[in-house]
């Protein structure tokens, strides 16, 4: 069965630290306070966001970049929630958005519209109206199609609209091929052989302006070459689009994408991305926009969870969670790891086994041949690393209710989002005309 011992250096490792958790007399917890208090008070599932972990790494990030004129433009999609909106709003940042949704969202939490930038392959023509209504900082064309299309909602609307071109620079990242978007063939971006025609015809019509280049290589990146390869090509279309007679572009947008640690796996250092990165950008005088999510709240969740049965079949253990893929999904997507541990200690001898949850899909898993101390019904575990699409990619199947969400910051905690009733999950629908 594989039993074992664990001890705490082999679970206690740096991710801790970057979360903000740590032991107390063999209790879990996060930003000081007890993980346990809240899964008692608010039960489980619930995902929990320390405050200060996201601004830490945020100032990381910001001081690494303080040679250049820059600004961080958190990416929306890597969690949405008001609160951790709210949070990264007051350090000053901006926002990256892909959807109306995100947009309103973004502006409820009072990112000023001139801070969100907009990108998105697939955006409606509703989405862009909406956007030109409400002034956005940039508007990311990724095709010639969206950009005529632009380009005739702001004659309707009679508005100047702020344009970037997102290219697709062709550029080889590893990392899982469902969140590689920088490489030729896929759907993202504009083609660098038809940057140039997409400039012109931006700078043609009366309405539109260009004012920046931009690229996104894709997620979970922790080498450095992929973003000066992509910024080398960014800065050569530059080159060629000012020849062209075209010099309004101002900002250069490298994206986001900045890997963090799941497990023993490596991070991308801030410090030494923006040593890779300044030496290209900083001769250019312009402004640098960044795009991370992960980066910036991905360690600093965690996704509380409570046993509910043990069994054996097939020679194999399995310890059955009330957490499934429903409430998050990258195990089963992705085959993503995330380390789990006891909320508690309790020294018992440990085994492997897998974690799987209630969603009546054999895919339905939270960990596979994990070696985890001795678990019974009713003890709670934490699924760390767990901040960044997590929730916002949770759905109702199975006709599961979302979690709840809570913050933790300066010693307290709250909730910030309340877990969805079963009413709510068909409160709205019609059984009849």
């Amino acid at each position: 069965m594989g039993k074992g011992v664990l001890s705490d250096s082999a679970i206690e490792f740096p991710l801790f630290a970057d979360a903000g958790l740590e032991r107390v007399q063999g209790s879990l917890a996060l930003g000081g306070v007890r993980l346990s208090e809240i899964a008692e008070a608010a039960g489980t599932p619930v995902y929990v966001y320390n405050a200060e972990a996201i601004r830490a790494q945020y100032h990381a990030l910001d001081h690494a970049l303080s040679a250049l004129p820059h600004r961080i433009c958190y990416a929306v999609k890597a969690n949405s929630t008001l609160a951790v909106l709210r949070i990264i709003r007051d350090l000053g940042a901006g926002a990256d958005i892909v959807s109306a949704g995100e947009m309103a969202r973004a502006l409820a939490a009072g990112f000023p519209a001139g801070r969100i930038v907009f990108s998105g392959v697939g955006k409606t023509a509703e989405e862009l109206r909406a956007a030109v209504r409400a002034g956005l900082g940039h508007l990311n064309v990724e095709s010639f199609e969206e950009l005529e299309l632009l380009a005739r909602i702001a004659d309707e609307e009679r508005r100047p609209v702020s344009v970037g071109i997102r290219v697709n620079p062709d550029v080889t990242t590893v990392t899982h091929p469902y969140i590689s978007t920088g490489k030729s063939g896929i759907k993202f971006g504009v083609p660098s052989d038809q940057v140039i025609a997409a400039a012109e015809l931006i700078a043609r019509h009366p309405r539109l302006e260009l004012t920046t280049l931009a690229m996104h290589l894709g997620s979970q990146l922790v080498d450095t070459e992929p973003f000066r390869e992509g910024i080398r090509r960014l800065l050569e279309l530059i080159v060629r689009i000012r020849a062209a007679g075209i010099a309004t572009i101002r900002v250069i947008d490298i994206g986001g994408g900045l890997g963090i640690r799941y497990g023993e796996d490596a991070s991308m250092d801030p410090t030494e991305f923006a040593a890779a990165v300044t030496p290209l950008l900083s001769p250019t005088g312009l402004t640098v926009y960044l795009e991370p999510g992960r980066f910036l709240v991905g360690s600093a969740g965690v996704l509380l969870t409570r046993v509910l049965y043990r069994k054996l079949s097939g020679g194999k253990q399995f310890v059955v969670v009330d957490a499934g893929m429903n409430d998050l999904v990258r195990p089963s997507h992705y085959h993503a790891y995330h380390e789990i541990v006891e909320l508690e200690t309790r020294g018992r001898p440990a085994h492997r086994v897998d974690v799987v949850g209630p969603v009546c899909e054999t895919g339905d898993f939270l960990a596979l041949d994990r070696l985890l101390p001795g678990l019974d019904a009713g003890d709670d575990l934490a699924v760390l690393g767990a901040g960044a699409y997590g929730f916002v990619m949770a759905s109702n199947y199975n006709s599961r209710p979302r979690p709840a969400e809570a913050v933790v910051d300066g010693g307290r905690w709250w909730i910030a989002r309340p877990r969805e009733t079963v009413e709510e999950l068909f409160g709205s629908e019609r059984m009849s005309p």
